[in-house]
């Protein structure tokens, strides 16, 4: 209890400090950022790494909200560590959220028997069946920095992104407690993100009903073995495995099962993608318009962890190449690498598979013969036979990066 009560004295710094428009000192690390392999290319020179309370220092985007990203090297590990885990808020009034007196109510048109629960009802493994699955967490904007000409919107590099092991209870379960009547259309999810202006349209979302009832949509209480951190959800999110971050809603305090399409401004104007640009299977037909359709599922993508731009090898020296590769749940086919600058490929190996919606790693070796330059690439391609682009798919948010990654290494 003590340490939890320390926890939100800091907090409570943070927050004071952010609304009297203080910056935080920085740490010691990221003091030349143009010069640190974490920090994407196209965005290092607006970067620093720093500190919230509980995290390691991740690469600040923003303050107000707090949007901060992890740094590549935690990819070199298939499970982001907690600490590690990046932040993404989109309102400025950050929740204080104590165990004793969140809960979470269960209501709306199309709920027969609306209730409540407290933390110790929802945990309650007599209540609610316990469930855990591996799961990318990835805002849909990661990447977004890097487009060139940029795009308005936070400028996250590579790691607005991470994968956990999330424990939890099944969201269809919750909701057949309740009792879903047969004109239910969508549910509205809430939390306790709030502006900071009353006017500020709350971060509200909606879900089809078909996701809202798929077992792997929980609502989680743990992550990696571990209570959820403050910053990821605390004591409970939305974990929405194959869709984007803008889902899983955090620290949620509200669900209603509605008979019509949820019109607020975080469904009807925000996080929508234009028609027939994207692969895409998963469809929210309730929201879709003749021009444009709400983001819903990840595409697929991957990774380089292991090596840097700039880095240098030795003639003769073995080089590994590694990196992770995601997509929406449909599994990884293959992972392809070159090395000169994408002329010729060859198949990486796919490393341990923990479970469809996580990230799968993979690992390629070469030998360094000649001096020179050498341009690595990766392209991963997954079950249903969609491969990374090699162009930007254009729209006006920046969404769903997922051009093949070069990294230029040099061998003198």
């Amino acid at each position: 209890m003590t340490n939890r009560r320390q926890f939100l004295k800091n907090l409570a710094g943070v927050a004071a400090a952010g609304s009297a428009g203080i910056l935080l000192p920085r740490t010691g690390f990221g003091s030349v950022p143009g010069d640190n392999p974490d920090l994407a290319s196209g965005t290092r020179e607006a970067s620093i790494l720093d500190a919230l309370p509980g995290k390691k220092p991740l690469i600040k985007r923003t303050f107000r909200a707090p949007c901060y990203e992890t740094p590549v090297s935690y990819f070199n590990e298939v499970f982001t560590p907690n600490d590690a885990f990046f932040v993404r808020y989109h309102l400025s009034n950050i929740p204080k959220v104590t165990a004793q007196d969140w809960k979470l109510r269960i209501a709306g048109e199309s709920i027969e028997k609306p209730f409540e629960l407290n933390l110790a009802d929802l945990t309650n493994p007599k209540n609610f069946e316990h469930v855990e699955i591996a799961a990318v967490c990835q805002c849909s904007g990661n990447r977004r920095g890097i487009n060139i000409p940029h795009v308005a919107g936070v400028e996250w590099g590579y790691g607005a992104m991470g994968n956990a092991m999330w424990k939890g209870v099944r969201l269809k379960d919750v909701l057949a407690k309740a009792g879903i009547k047969k004109d239910a259309l969508e549910v509205v999810l809430n939390g306790a993100e709030r502006g900071i202006l009353d006017k500020t349209p709350d971060f509200i979302k909606s879900l089809p009903m078909y996701r809202a009832l798929d077992e792997n949509t929980i609502i989680a209480f743990e992550m990696n073995g571990q209570p959820l951190p403050f910053w990821n959800g605390y004591p409970a999110r939305l974990v929405v495995p194959g869709w984007t971050a803008t889902y899983w809603t955090k620290h949620i305090t509200d669900i209603s099962v509605v008979n019509k399409p949820f019109d607020g401004f975080w469904m009807k104007m925000a996080y929508r993608i234009p028609q027939g640009k994207f692969p895409i299977v998963a469809r929210f037909i309730s929201q879709e318009t003749e021009v444009n359709t709400p983001i819903t599922e990840m595409v697929v993508n991957s990774l380089i962890t292991s090596v840097h731009e700039g880095e240098r090898f030795h003639p003769g020296q073995m080089v590994e190449v590694k990196g992770i590769a995601w997509d929406a749940g449909y599994g990884m086919q293959m992972v392809e690498v070159s090395t000169d600058g994408g002329r010729s490929w060859k198949d990486a190996e796919l490393g341990k598979d923990y479970g469809r919606f996580s990230f799968r790693p993979w690992s390629f070796r070469f030998k360094a013969e000649k001096k020179g330059s050498y341009g690595v690439m990766a392209k991963a391609t997954n079950r249903s036979g969609n491969t990374q682009t090699f162009e930007l798919i254009r729209n006006p948010a920046g969404y769903h990066h997922n051009v093949v990654q070069k990294v230029d290494i040099v061998v003198a």
